[in-house]
């Protein structure tokens, strides 16, 4: 096996938070662990499902290429006891290669060899036993276009074919992923040796021993040729990542020279290497006076070509979606490190500190928050967490772990932080999970994560599914198809850049309640922002109040009377507050704040309850002309009265009904593969107007 080229490749870290250096973490659906998704099931049985369908060759079938008629025969091959191997190609001036002869692997003799000068020479026995199983290609071109026929085809063997427990141990066969390469090094690095390493390859991946798709002498090979190409290359990639971070730090000067609102910093080792190195953008900067109250600071990729650690800080604009402040590349994981990261994070913000910061499970982080953010709430991301639960849990629950699921996020979600701790301790019972260290670390961090814990902790909706997946779209943008630090640089700086970004559709936010309040909030909201503000207003509906003897007020939903907030209303400056605390955890109104806000007649959100972060005018791109919102408000009553007369039209019999309901399928599709036009709604609403 050969080492991969020395390009830059960033995989998601995957020691783990435990402490454990043995310990390790493999992410549901990562494409750097893919394989880990369904190991019991395509490891375990030799035959892909993907090979149920592959018939018998025959004489004349047709391929593409004939890496194409290979693939197809090797797959038969496999599925039928036996694996092939390529033997003859003719070759021509005209044609280039026109024939390929692929055959059994017990296929011909073996020769003779002369026998080494050694006192106990190896005395290996042949596979080989004259076999005459083959498949004979044949390339033609037909009106200039390249096709194989099959020419000669034999499935007569002289040896008996194996059965699928043996056939998967064939060399043609035995693989190892690139994501076990990189744990089979790490554990030969610790100083395991090869047997330990394939026991703890069995362990991991829950398979028996013996049913992993390689076996143990694959292993000790894939050691032996790894140390020998990493001491042949050491040298040659020591002096590549000297150089390229050199590179990296000149694109940095030269950056600076060009734009003096950029800012960076960097640290030097005792050798005057360059360390660790950090920057940030006008842009950034400017985006963290608006939207640097809560801030991510994500550390999942490292480098394995350089061996740094990616650190990545982002807010969350008015439109939910990340926007960049500022990255840093780190030699390691320490405290030191951490703490120079956020020090010089400070330091380009001009000492402004968020309110609250959001990261993984990190002792050594956290360490450095405390002590370098001594007053921002300090939250771990739930999906952190959550990603984490399946490596942790999965193999030891077994068929509990979806019941585990189940409660766990049950515990997550509580309100109260004694009712959680209680809980905590019978679900740990529940599950005999009292000794598990995975547990024990997670409730070591239970004043981060759980929202009993966080209720009160401003974090502006940053912990939505829909914010992380745009932030993990967002680095992968920028770590995607790099050879050098210096292009990993350039990647970056595109992405961040706000000339870059896309325009806002100012998209039509129709009334839903009629409640001026929800006029109002129209008005002044972003699209995602009055969404949020929009769904609290409607069901603030289906709950009824009860005045108290000092001015507060008890809120209960009319099917739920044994569940109620207290919500706290201060007349003399119009001060709301909610026992459920989501004005101070996301910054917007919540359903029982608003109830009350609706009884005592208020048909506008209070000033202070609107805050400039979720605010149009606090964009950092520029809005689409908001005038289009009256615009639309025509077109939405146009289409209303014709979708109320062919909703009436189309009741009348069961084949009207199925006739309209396929042409609106068929219209809504073809309306949204149309371009969308500028003009589109001022144009439509001044045809409306004229009809």
């Amino acid at each position: 096996m050969t080492m991969k080229p020395s390009s830059n490749i960033w995989i998601r870290r995957q020691q783990c938070p435990c402490g454990d250096w043995k310990c390790y973490v493999k992410y549901e659906g990562d494409d750097q662990t893919s394989v880990s998704s369904q190991l019991r099931k395509n490891e375990t049985t030799s035959t892909p499902s993907s090979l149920d369908a592959v018939f018998m060759p025959y004489v004349g079938q047709i391929f593409k290429t004939d890496d194409d008629a290979f693939e197809y025969y090797s797959n038969f091959a496999r599925k039928n006891g036996f694996s092939i191997r390529k033997a003859r190609s003719t070759e021509s001036q005209n044609l280039g290669i026109y024939r390929r002869d692929f055959v059994c692997y017990r296929s011909g003799f073996n020769q003779p060899r002369k026998k080494a000068n050694v006192e106990h020479p190896r005395d290996r026995k042949s596979v080989r036993c004259g076999c005459d199983a083959k498949l004979y290609l044949t390339k033609e071109i037909i009106s200039g276009v390249t096709q194989w026929y099959v020419s000669q085809f034999s499935n007569v063997h002289n040896h008996e074919l194996l059965e699928d427990d043996q056939v998967r141990l064939l060399p043609a066969y035995r693989k190892i992923q690139e994501a076990d390469q990189e744990r089979i090094l790490l554990l030969s690095k610790a100083g395991f040796p090869v047997n330990r390493i394939v026991k703890v390859l069995e362990l991991e991946k829950g398979v028996q021993p013996g049913q992993l798709p390689f076996i143990e002498k694959d292993v000790r090979n894939f050691v032996r040729t790894c140390k020998k190409t990493v001491q042949e290359n050491d040298a040659l990639l020591t002096e590549k990542r000297e150089n390229d971070t050199l590179e990296l730090l000149e694109a940095c000067k030269a950056m600076a020279e060009r734009d003096a609102d950029f800012v960076y910093d960097y640290t030097t080792d005792e050798n005057n290497k360059v360390e660790n190195i950090s920057w940030s953008y006008a842009d950034s900067v400017r985006a963290y006076t608006v939207f640097g109250d809560v801030v991510t600071f994500d550390t999942t990729y490292r480098s394995i070509t350089y061996g740094l650690l990616l650190g990545a800080w982002f807010g969350i604009d008015n439109h939910g979606k990340p926007v960049f402040l500022g990255c840093v590349l780190l030699q390691d994981e320490s405290l030191n490190s951490f703490a120079w990261a956020l020090q010089t994070f400070l330091r380009f913000m001009r000492g402004r500190y968020p309110q609250t910061i959001l990261t993984d499970i990190d002792s050594n982080l956290r360490d450095a928050i405390a002590r370098e953010l001594p007053n921002t709430k300090h939250v771990i991301c739930s999906w952190h967490v959550l990603s984490k639960l399946s490596s942790w849990f999965s193999l030891s629950l077994g068929s509990q772990f979806e019941d585990f699921k189940a409660d766990f996020d049950m515990l997550y979600h509580l309100e109260g932080i004694e009712e959680f701790e209680h809980q905590w301790n019978h679900f740990v019972a529940r599950f005999g999970l009292a000794s598990d260290k995975h547990i024990a670390l997670l409730f070591s961090y239970r004043s981060s994560w759980p929202l009993s814990y966080i209720r009160g902790y401003f974090l502006a909706r940053s912990m939505t599914a829909e914010f992380y997946q745009s932030l993990d779209a967002f680095l992968k943008r920028i770590l995607r198809g790099q050879t050098c630090l210096q292009l990993f640089f350039e990647q970056v700086g595109i992405a961040a850049d706000l000339r870059n970004q896309s325009r806002e559709w100012l998209q039509y936010m129709h009334i839903k309640t009629c409640l001026p309040i929800e006029e109002n909030a129209r008005s002044i909201f972003t699209p995602y922002a009055f969404n949020v503000l929009q769904h609290e207003i409607v069901l603030s509906m289906q709950y009824a109040t009860t005045e108290m003897a000092n001015g507060s007020y008890i809120v209960r939903h009319y099917k739920k009377m044994d569940c109620e907030y207290l919500v706290i209303w201060v007349s003399q400056d119009e001060q709301i507050h909610c026992s459920c605390k989501e004005f101070e955890h996301s910054g917007i109104l919540c359903r029982h704040c608003l109830r009350v806000l609706t009884m005592k007649n208020y048909f506008e959100i209070p000033e202070k309850y609107a805050l400039f972060r979720w605010r149009l005018e606090s964009s950092l791109v520029p809005v689409e002309d908001q005038n289009a919102q009256c615009n639309s408000d025509e077109c939405a009553q146009a289409f209303h009265s014709l979708a109320a007369t062919l909703l009436t039209e189309s009741l009348f019999t069961k084949e009207r009904f199925s006739h309209v309901h396929q042409e609106l399928i068929r219209l809504l599709d073809h309306v949204r593969d149309m371009p969308i036009s500028k003009d589109f709604v001022s144009n439509t609403a001044a045809n409306i107007s004229e009809t």
